[in-house]
């Protein structure tokens, strides 16, 4: 049982030592180790429990480690909440000037105001959202 305990006090230390790194090799190796110790629980063969670390840990690295480096460090490619609706286009449901309006944007219904001032935007318009301020949709007529 000492050898088990042995593996699971490095698989902790080496998933506590991917905090610092960050880029989940350490995590795999821990993983890995896990693994190993979880087999010396089993077998109590050394050698099996270090092939089993080496097939677990070379496993993650290959198979788990790319798709989770794409997932958690992609970066800000994905626009969310009021960001995502910045570009998008709406369809004008009440007048919308510079004090107010109404337009429908993504299947709901939005208080709008015109970008431009001075602008005054019709019913059944396409317009561009500019911006989103509070909750309001500053909007512009497209071309």
């Amino acid at each position: 049982m000492t050898a088990a305990l042995i593996w699971l006090i490095i698989g902790v230390a080496l998933i506590v030592a991917e905090v610092l790194s960050g880029d989940f090799v350490l995590l795999m190796l821990g993983l890995g180790a896990l693994a190993g110790a979880g087999s010396a629980a089993l077998s109590g063969n050394i050698f099996i429990d270090v092939a089993v670390f080496a097939v677990a840990s070379v496993g993650l690295l290959v198979l788990a480690r790319p798709a989770l480096k794409r997932r958690f460090l992609s970066g800000p490619g994905v626009k969310t909440n009021a960001d995502a609706l910045v570009g998008a286009s709406a369809v004008v449901l009440a007048t919308v000037d510079t004090h107010g309006g109404q337009v429908k944007l993504a299947g709901d219904v939005w208080s709008a105001r015109s970008f431009l001032e001075g602008q005054v935007i019709q019913p059944g318009t396409s317009v561009t959202v500019v911006e989103i301020a509070g909750a309001t949709a500053v909007v512009s007529a497209e071309p």
